[in-house]
């Protein structure tokens, strides 16, 4: 149940992103946004744990602002295997991140 709802928090962050954030542009139909949500939550689920811990140096010399970096990195990820989204430049990327976050935060769900 917890991951389905991670599904959904993971496509109404996509969504709102692409409504919000310039550069940040999904073309695809409701089924592709589940999709979307579903790899971004495998991804954050079986990736994200293994570059936390290779980059826990940096993450701690950073002060933790290195995880904005593997967050991007992994949002590059869903960009290159999902055709329908399409992100144009670094702020993009930063402003993507710090949506998709914020939306997970305010519906509870931990990344």
């Amino acid at each position: 149940m917890k991951f389905i709802v991670q599904i959904l928090t993971n496509s109404i962050a996509i969504f709102l992103a692409s409504y919000l954030i310039d550069g940040f542009l999904f073309t695809g139909d409701i089924l592709k946004l589940l999709v979307a949500g579903l790899v971004l939550g495998l991804i954050n689920f079986l990736i994200k744990p293994i570059l936390k811990l290779i980059s826990a140096p940096l993450i701690i010399l950073s002060l933790g602002l290195f995880l904005i970096i593997i967050n991007m990195g992994l949002l590059w990820l869903l960009a290159y295997l999902m055709p329908e989204l399409t992100i144009t430049g670094l702020w993009a990327y930063f402003w993507g991140v710090l949506t998709i976050s914020i939306v997970n935060m305010a519906f509870g769900v931990k990344k």
